[in-house]
């Protein structure tokens, strides 16, 4: 990890990049991916599949015999683990759903709002060597809790063509059954476009690599919705003095270990705090199973000392984690002063991985700087809000001058002349 000692506001900007990434050539494949997948559908996505994850892939959808199968092969230790999570993430998001009241703006004039369900959702989940069946909860329990009618998902099979139990258990828990073994940008384009086999969506949710979040990217253009705009993962802590060493590095490690593409900063006022989390960092990095993608990872990362923790407090901001740790005594006095930042975890024992599994919270996040303008997945993320108004004769008489007034001045005379023809007929009424 980079050290970087008191360095001055003019460098921050510099210090809060991402590591850089050429995706050009990505991008040009997406688009073959895309086109492909356009032009022959099913043909296109058990091609790709079998070059890219299955060689002996027959079918792409999961039948119901590997969903039932799937639940003898997790362990009651894991099951239970699933149900506290679907808990929890339920009773959070639950309570995120909320009526709107009627409101009268003037005499005579009522307006509202209500929520209404998208109907065709898509979920991406990512399978390969790091299967995140927690995904599944995090963006399937809000789906139903908003309403969505269809929910299909796609994530990628091993090479022997399976899925992941987990990933099939929890899916089965939601009570989520159409199931598809496809990954990679070939998945988001079937989604966005349908195929003989695989429904299209109006939004696709989930995270993925380079190539997934690409094509999310360019489906866009087609009309279909995603999440957010997303990139590799990312943590930023700040520590003071008393924060415990240990429990920092194996934070810092928990989000490197993502992939050698994700990025950690620790940001700290104490420059001997600073070497010791780094010597701990060092020792747990060396028993790691996935050392090598973590080494990369922190590789890409840095350690900031700044005068204090409001200047640390300052720098986060600028940064915009995805995840921030506030690894501070009383650090929920400090809450108020974080502005940017996709999901906050407060106190020593508040680890990210809680956000990521069990706490109740959402872990599909803005990443790259996103977290200045958008927000974590929520119910919100599943429903679309339409306005109402109900303008009475006398609601119209009040507002209506001002309105031929509004519309005059722009030049607008057909929006003037709908009032003008109303208040004229009510006049006439007398």
């Amino acid at each position: 990890m980079y050290i970087n000692i008191y360095p001055n506001t003019s460098e921050w900007n510099t210090l809060t990049q991402r590591p850089y990434k050429d995706n050009s050539l990505v991008s040009e494949r997406v688009k073959e991916i895309i086109n492909s997948v356009k032009q022959n559908g099913d043909s296109a996505i058990l091609r790709l599949t079998k070059a890219l994850d299955a060689p002996s892939l027959e079918r792409i959808t999961v039948g119901l015999d590997e969903i039932e199968f799937s639940k003898t092969r997790v362990s009651v230790d894991l099951k239970n683990a699933i149900l506290l999570a679907k808990e929890n993430i339920t009773t959070f998001h639950t309570s995120q759903i909320k009526s709107e009241p009627k409101t009268e703006t003037s005499a005579g004039v009522t307006c509202w709002r209500k929520s209404v369900a998208i109907q065709k959702i898509g979920l991406y989940i990512p399978g390969g060597s790091a299967p995140l069946f927690s995904t599944i909860l995090m963006l399937g329990i809000p789906a139903q809790l908003g309403g969505c009618e269809d929910i299909i998902i796609c994530t990628p099979p091993d090479k022997q063509g399976n899925i992941d139990p987990a990933i099939l258990f929890t899916a089965d828990l939601l009570g989520i059954k159409t199931i598809y073994k496809v990954g990679g940008a070939q998945a988001i384009a079937a989604m966005s476009l349908g195929t003989e086999s695989i429904t299209k969506v109006d939004k696709i949710f989930g995270p993925g690599n380079q190539y997934v979040t690409e094509a999310k990217s360019q489906i866009q253009s087609l009309g279909v919705a995603i999440d957010m705009p997303a990139g590799p993962s990312e943590l930023l802590i700040i520590a003071d003095s008393n924060a415990t060493s240990s429990f920092v590095a194996a934070d810092l490690l928990s989000q490197a270990e993502h992939g050698p593409d994700s990025q950690v900063i620790l940001v700290t006022d104490q420059e001997e705090k600073a070497k010791q989390i780094l010597a701990e960092v060092t020792i747990q990095l060396s028993e790691l199973p996935r050392k090598s993608i973590a080494e990369k990872s922190i590789a890409n990362s840095r350690i900031i000392i700044l005068k204090d923790i409001e200047s640390c407090i300052q720098f986060s901001n600028v940064y915009a984690p995805e995840h921030l740790i506030l690894a501070l005594d009383n650090a929920e006095t400090y809450s108020e002063k974080i502005i940017n930042a996709g999901s906050v975890f407060l106190g020593r024992y508040s680890c990210e991985s809680a956000g990521d599994y069990a706490s109740g919270t959402n872990h599909t996040l803005p990443t790259n700087g996103y977290a200045k303008s958008y927000s974590g997945v929520s119910v919100d993320s599943f429903v679309k809000k339409i306005t109402f108004q109900n303008i009475t004769k006398k609601g119209i008489q009040n507002i209506g001058p001002s309105i031929e007034l509004m519309a005059a001045a722009e030049g607008l005379d057909a929006h003037k002349n709908a009032v003008t023809i109303r208040l004229n007929t009510i006049d006439n009424e007398r």
